[in-house]
């Protein structure tokens, strides 16, 4: 019983290592391979033929929705891997893991489209920045000026810690690899049909609230982190506390205020989005605290992974070999 428990510990382990090392050093996957780009593509087809005169019919369209595409895509990966074990052994077993474990989550790919608009602001191009920021927000960017970009870009390395790495960390320590990709189910629908618009409203009704609840404990656990991160990386980290303290609550998001108060206070300033909320107290917002974002929502995703992950694999293993 030990022996088994020590070895898928072990694979776990290894996998996320692996996949953690396969993010910071290749990057993403390619567009045509991606699973989580197969994954949109299926929401997109399903998305129209779940329209209804009925609120209630579209309303029990959008649980069937994500029930249904959480278990079109968890039975796959589940089979795979369970094959790749058998058929290929340990080590195939653990790199298959791994790549598509890599899939649920991006670090570097937050790099690729925000440092271009530090870099562009660094020679005062603002409109260059503008047009990468689409990427990564839905604001508007010929409305904001240096600041407010700065600001945005910020705002989403802080909020996409939770969204685009730690969430599919938690729910891989919890429930293995097909975890990760259920939770990127959840979180793409949220991006895709959970709009208050008349459209949408009904469908992705769900799916928001799903959203909601499976980053629920991990925006909190990784905004505790992103104090110790500051920290760690030179940062204010003291501030950081007391502005995650004061404004966590102050987003219309349940989660999202969580990292964007703890960044803001690390860096000693204010992140806003016009006409919805201001984390943090006043201060000069420069090209450099993009910079600074990234190196905090880095050292934050490694800390999950020893403080969180490894703890939580661990229990997980324990129970299963009980049994």
């Amino acid at each position: 019983m030990f022996q088994l428990g020590y070895a898928l510990f072990t694979d776990a382990v290894l996998i996320f290592v692996l996949a953690f090392l396969m993010d910071i050093v290749l990057g993403e996957i390619p567009d045509r391979i991606h699973p989580t780009v197969g994954i949109g593509k299926i929401i997109g087809y399903l998305r129209p033929k779940l329209k209804n005169k009925s609120a209630k019919i579209e309303k029990a369209n959008g649980v069937l929705l994500l029930i249904g595409v959480a278990i079109l895509v968890a039975i796959p990966v589940s089979f795979g891997l369970w094959a790749t074990r058998v058929y290929l052994g340990q080590i195939g077993y653990i790199i298959v893991g791994a790549i598509l474990f890599k899939s649920t989550f991006a670090i570097r790919c937050m790099r690729r489209y925000t440092v271009p608009i530090a870099k562009a602001l660094k020679v005062n191009d603002l409109e260059r920045a503008r047009k990468y920021l689409p990427y990564i927000v839905r604001r508007d960017p010929n409305s904001l000026d240096e600041p407010q970009v700065i600001s945005a870009a910020v705002e989403s390395i802080a909020e996409s810690t939770t969204d685009g790495i730690t969430g599919p960390f938690f729910f891989f320590a919890v429930l293995g690899v097909p975890g990760a990709f259920i939770y990127r189910v959840i979180n793409t629908l949220d991006s895709m049909v959970a709009y208050k618009t008349p459209e949408l409203r009904n469908i992705g009704w769900f799916s928001a609230k799903m959203d909601t609840a499976v980053n629920y404990i991990p925006a909190r656990l990784t905004a505790l982190l992103m104090v110790i991160a500051a920290g760690l990386a030179g940062e204010n980290f003291k501030e950081a506390w007391r502005v995650l303290k004061r404004d966590k609550n102050s987003t219309a998001s349940p989660n999202a205020g969580y990292t964007i108060s703890a960044m803001a206070g690390a860096l000693e300033t204010q992140l806003a989005k016009p006409g919805h909320y201001a984390l943090g107290d006043k201060g000069a917002l420069e090209p450099e605290d993009i910079f600074k974002a990234l190196r905090i929502m880095t050292i934050t995703a490694l800390l999950f992974g020893l403080i969180i992950i490894v703890p939580i694999v661990a229990l997980r293993i324990y129970v299963i070999s009980m049994y």
